[in-house]
């Protein structure tokens, strides 16, 4: 059986839209700060703590585990504390390129595949009634670097390279492939 170890709603979607059945059984890890490193190296590290805490996972089942960060100048953005976070959070942000990085880990009987991919994103710059409207919309408080591409964020991002799924949470494609490999 596939196993999703993730409470996301987006990881949901996108599992679902590559066709594959699966579980969700959100995992439950203490999740160690960011600690200065290489951001690719803390959500390898992550998707792998969620992985391993994923409940009630059998011999036979395939877990994905997985967590999304933004980086920027050498910082992680996680997701914003309050709507104040998330304001300051647009701000850096704004006409800025920064990094998207998803780590994955599938654990099944053959093994552990451990990888992350990283999507470069630019912002427009925003003005503070931008900022403030879409902070309004309480849509940034749940997500990395306080803002989702997916929905009403979309406006705020002026181009994107590499996967754009990835972006939203998980490199599907990607997942897809390592799955059947």
């Amino acid at each position: 059986m596939l196993i999703l170890a993730s409470a996301s709603p987006r990881r949901r979607e996108l599992l679902a839209l590559a066709g594959l059945e699966f579980d969700v059984r959100p995992a439950k890890a203490d999740e160690p700060p960011y600690d200065g490193g290489d951001p690719a190296a803390y959500v390898r590290s992550l998707a792998r703590l969620k992985a391993l805490a994923c409940p009630g996972a059998g011999a036979g089942d395939v877990i994905i585990g997985a967590d999304t960060v933004v980086a920027l100048e050498g910082r992680v953005l996680g997701k914003p504390k309050d709507a104040e976070d998330a304001k300051a959070m647009l701000r850096e942000l704004s006409g800025k390129v920064h990094s998207v990085f998803t780590g994955v880990c599938i654990l099944s009987p053959s093994g552990e595949k451990l990888f992350s991919e990283e999507t470069r994103v630019e912002f427009y710059p925003l003005t503070e009634e931008e900022i403030d409207a879409y902070a309004a919309t309480g849509e940034p408080l749940d997500k990395a670097g306080a803002y989702g591409i997916q929905g009403r964020g979309c406006v705020l991002v002026r181009g994107i390279e590499g996967d754009w799924c990835n972006v939203v949470g998980l490199p599907v494609a990607r997942v897809v492939r390592e799955l059947r490999s």
